[in-house]
């Protein structure tokens, strides 16, 4: 679909939905509707059931972590309309003490994706019938894909073969991270790599 077009529908959305659109935008042809926290689940209703939209599927739920700001998250769904052949994405900003009101009943299916958030951002839904782990155990501390959560983990887990189980151990790295310079030794490297005391004597 052209941008005049994807420029129609953002306009249309926006006139029906004056209360819960905040902004859109379109790129890479695809529109992107920001929308307040309240007004995701009557937005997303409305996308679904209006017939310029028809937005039936829903792809995915997801997040993005932005420690630095006071609404630290965003709250992302992807929709696909395969009536009208588009793709639409609707994003809220959500603080780390709030809840999201949850989308199961608009989209049954919303449920294994909130749950997914949950456990990977830490972000709560009000309204989830079942809201627990589902990618991590259930004694996991934190959560994976906070920008300020570690890359090695807080814990590893192993199989202990005199125990007969699982444990878990703080991580414990055989050799440390190391620090690459990406330098190569042709292009001005200042360091010496081993070898080049042979080049050296060979010159004598």
């Amino acid at each position: 679909m052209s941008d005049e077009a994807l420029l129609e529908l953002a306009e249309h959305i926006s006139l029906r939905r004056p209360n819960e659109v905040v902004d859109t935008n379109i790129a890479f042809g695809e529109l992107t509707v920001e929308a307040t926290l309240s007004g995701v689940v009557p937005l997303i209703e409305f996308l679904r059931n209006d017939p310029n939209c028809r937005f039936a599927t829903l792809i995915d739920i997801t997040a993005v972590d932005h420690p630095a700001r006071a609404a630290r998250f965003d709250i992302v769904y992807h929709m696909l309309s395969m009536y009208q052949n588009l793709r639409i994405r609707v994003k809220a900003k959500v603080r780390e003490d709030e809840m999201v009101p949850s989308l199961i009943g608009v989209f049954p299916g919303a449920n294994w994706y909130e749950r997914e958030v949950f456990d990977m951002f830490g972000i709560y839904f009000s309204g989830h019938p079942d809201l627990r782990r589902i990618l991590t155990d259930y004694g996991f501390r934190g959560h994976p894909l906070r920008k300020d959560f570690p890359t090695t983990g807080y814990v590893e887990v192993r199989w202990n073969d005199v125990e007969k189980r699982v444990v878990y151990e703080p991580v414990n790295l055989v050799q440390e991270y190391r620090q690459f310079d990406f330098l190569s030794p042709w292009e001005g490297a200042k360091y010496v790599l081993p070898g080049d005391e042979k080049a050296a004597e060979a010159k004598k």
